[in-house]
């Protein structure tokens, strides 16, 4: 299959650090069967011989299949001391890896998927909220966003109104900003690094950087393992399992702004891999 330049020339988490030091890692990327090396430096190549490009950054592994004009997204809060930076580990879903970054930045799903957690009832209302695309960066933002959450964090004492910030900084890579509860004025970040295996096969790899001293890294994790697993129910229920971006294939609501404006980012940039748009380009 050819890959689109935009697709091809990204950098993808494919592991963490740590196991692909320890020990070979046979993985895939967007179709490929590649290999990660054990030791260090740690390396990576297709099944076929060819070396790729890597990268380390955040505790991953980051490997293109194409030749990647810039380095993996800066996170500058991932190099602030007081942060606990958090692994939790890879989902694999049966899904396009598209629509596991768009569900990410969906707030209307919170009540009804993450019930007692990240919404409930009767506080279901998405807000207006602020969409972009910041040309200068070339990424998709979305500001201003606020939404009623019981437990916004394991840190947290009660229901708040949470502040969010959502950013997209490659078709596969997106984080989130929201409400710190130890640290006013500042953002805990949650990060969502998407490793396409097919079209409609994906790995996410959440990654976190926190202001929160006193929990335990197992109940951390387990925390954002919670939320990722509820979600992909509805993930791998959704029809087509490939992203649509034809117009008019789904009606959108005012709460899927970040979405329209995602999908319009995607159409731009002549994304057509992990979309209904690619799977009719195959068919012909």
């Amino acid at each position: 299959m050819d890959l689109e330049p935009a697709i091809r020339d990204e950098w993808y988490v494919v592991g963490a650090t740590a196991a692909c030091r320890e020990a070979p890692v046979r993985t895939r990327l967007l179709g490929t069967d590649i290999v990660v090396s054990g030791g260090d430096p740690v390396s990576a190549r297709t099944a076929s011989g060819r070396d790729l490009p890597v990268r380390l950054r955040y505790g991953c592994v980051w490997v293109s299949l194409g030749a990647p004009e810039a380095e993996p997204p800066a996170i500058p809060e991932a190099d602030e001391d007081d942060r606990r930076h958090v692994l939790c580990g890879a989902v694999g879903l049966r899904a396009s890896g598209l629509r596991i970054v768009e569900n990410f930045l969906d707030m209307a799903h919170f009540p009804f998927v993450h019930t007692d957690i990240l919404g409930a009832e009767p506080h279901t209302e998405v807000l207006h909220y602020t969409t972009e695309i910041r040309r200068d960066v070339d990424e998709v933002w979305a500001t201003n966003c606020r939404f009623f959450q019981p437990q916004a964090a394991l840190s947290a004492k009660g229901g708040i109104e949470t502040q969010y910030q959502y950013r997209v900084a490659t078709p596969h890579v997106t984080m989130l900003y929201k409400t710190c509860p130890n640290a006013a004025n500042r953002w805990d970040v949650i990060c969502l690094f998407v490793q396409p295996l097919d079209p409609d096969r994906c790995r996410a790899h959440p990654v976190m950087f926190l202001i929160d001293d006193a929990s335990r890294l197992t109940d951390l994790v387990a925390f954002q393992q919670v939320i990722f697993l509820q979600d992909r129910i509805i993930l791998e229920n959704q029809r087509p399992v490939l992203l649509p971006l034809e117009p008019r294939a789904e009606i959108p609501t005012r709460a899927d702004s970040s979405s329209v404006a995602y999908r319009r980012w995607l159409k731009e940039k002549g994304v057509r891999y992990g979309t209904t748009i690619g799977e009719s380009s195959a068919a012909a």
